[in-house]
């Protein structure tokens, strides 16, 4: 496996073939040829609507213009998911993309935030927090570039089949190769046991040096060839089951995905400029598929444009993300419900990895080593923040939420829940994704509030707090009276499709 990688072959369309495809050809195209294997035949899932900012990233690296990027996928602003009865029924609270308050120093924000309720202030934290303020009023602008104190994060809704059909478009004018048709079976290394070709249902032969694997659940390659094993993480998530169904505009188009809990699961509302999407994630063991149906279509807000479209799965990871010659990406490589909006993020990372590990003058194994331990810690820290919705909860009215309340946990997980409890301390761990304001919000949000502040915080004296607090919560509402109303935003930005 030391000759140079000079064609890669992607196997399965959808927004993770088509995504690799954009970014190897981008980066790579002058060096290496790239083919697409994919059939009509064969469905997509097409329901990951909602994304988190590092998507700009993938946009910005493909120069794509943003207004066209918005009319062609029909899309919509994210500023935060809004997650409703989850620490208990009647809760409400925000993750944002944005971060409350201001860091001084060693001592975070909501440190001082403690410190001031405990003397008496009432004081919700996330008036501090500009994202929440414009997401609660339903408005978006682009703020000023690079001043912290006016930061507005942002990520986009948009239908994922079109944005498949728009990242097709773009890679195949760049000299992305695409070949229709279904794979019959495959040609390996005696040796080395390394895929060599792919042989078609019609005969024709395929040959490459590196494959991607983005077959979906299947894993054609990555399981199904190479029998790399699944870690299963039922016993954590226990939901195997979605139905989703799209749904008419009843309305503005809020700038925040809702995320709300049920019985045996949770439910999700995503805008999009064309309709809502919406879906039921619940545990086949504490729900019937007919019970399911019937809650989603009884708790839409407007009218059922299609009929209820059952997803099965199976919570867990790839052994391997990367074995001999074949990489998986997207669901090929694992499944991690999409409570917290990261199917899209977690292919657009495994395609950086790979870039910034990428094989060209052949595979070394210490790499494919690499590259594993990296997409293992993400995929287990991106597993460890979902689980503390479920576990963090007051909630005993159903079976699902006393299992899940009861639950060993993760040993990683266990330890930053009790650390924070205590102290108001977060640690960083490699490769998540999610920074320390996230897990604050949903620490606090799932009603995990710490018994103790920084020393730090005890500096000013409770009349200079409690000053400074207001007008930092002051000068963060300042902004969002000034700010268009996130569909008038659409429509002066020039992202509203015809």
């Amino acid at each position: 496996m030391s000759a140079a990688i000079e064609r890669v072959v992607i196997v399965g369309g959808g927004t993770a073939g088509w995504m690799t495809a954009a970014l190897l050809v981008r980066v790579l195209g002058d060096q290496i040829a790239i083919e697409m294997v994919e059939s009509e035949e064969i469905g997509i899932i097409g329901v990951g609507e909602a994304t988190i900012p590092p998507i700009q990233h993938v946009n910005a690296t493909l120069g794509v213009d943003e207004a066209e990027f918005l009319r062609e996928t029909k899309a919509t602003i994210k500023l935060a998911i809004r997650f409703d009865d989850w620490g208990a029924i009647g809760d409400r609270y925000f993750h944002t993309f944005g971060t409350a308050g201001r860091n001084t120093g060693f001592c975070a924000f909501h440190h001082y935030w403690r410190r001031a309720r405990e003397a008496g202030a009432d004081l919700n934290y996330w008036d501090f927090d500009l994202n929440y303020l414009a997401a609660r009023e339903g408005r978006f602008a682009k703020l000023r570039d690079g001043d912290p104190e006016y930061a507005l994060p942002y990520a986009y809704h948009f239908d994922s089949a079109l944005y498949g059909q728009y990242l097709r478009r773009y890679s195949e004018r760049r000299g992305v190769r695409r070949t229709e048709g279904m794979i019959a079976s495959t040609r390996r290394d005696a040796e080395t046991g390394a895929v060599t070709t792919l042989v078609l249902r019609d005969g024709r032969e395929i040959a490459g040096d590196l494959f991607i694997d983005c077959s979906g659940a299947r894993g054609l390659l990555i399981q199904q060839q190479l029998n790399v094993g699944y870690e299963d993480w039922n016993h954590w998530l226990p939901c195997d089951r979605a139905l989703a169904v799209p749904s008419r505009l009843t309305g503005p188009t809020d700038p925040y995905t809702r995320a709300i809990a049920r019985s045996a699961g949770w439910q999700w509302r995503i805008p999009l400029q064309h309709r809502v999407g919406n879906g039921l994630v619940y545990s086949s063991r504490h729900l019937s598929d007919d019970d399911a149906a019937d809650l989603l279509l009884g708790s839409l807000e407007g009218e059922a444009l299609a009929d209820p479209r059952p997803i099965t799965f199976r919570t867990g990871r790839a052994r391997r993300q990367w074995d001999r010659n074949v990489v998986a990406i997207g669901l090929s490589s694992g499944f991690l419900e999409p409570l917290e909006s990261t199917s899209i993020y977690l292919i657009q990372s495994a395609i950086v990895r790979l870039l910034h590990l990428f094989p060209g003058h052949g595979i070394d194994p210490r790499v494919v080593a690499e590259y594993n331990r990296q997409s293992q810690l993400e995929y287990e820290t991106v597993r460890d923040f979902i689980i503390l919705h479920y576990h963090a909860t007051q909630r005993d009215d159903s079976a699902f939420w006393r299992d899940l309340r009861a639950m060993p946990l993760p040993d990683r997980l266990a330890a930053k829940i009790a650390l924070f409890r205590a102290t108001g301390t977060l640690s960083q761990d490699p490769f998540d994704i999610f920074m320390e304001p996230s897990w604050v919000q949903v620490m606090l949000g799932q009603g995990i509030v710490p018994r103790a502040h920084h020393p730090l915080a005890d500096g000013p004296t409770t009349a200079e707090l409690r000053e400074q607090l207001s007008e930092l919560a002051a000068a963060r509402r300042a902004p969002v009276a000034a700010m268009p109303l996130h569909d008038a935003f659409l429509d002066a930005f020039g992202g509203r499709a015809a």
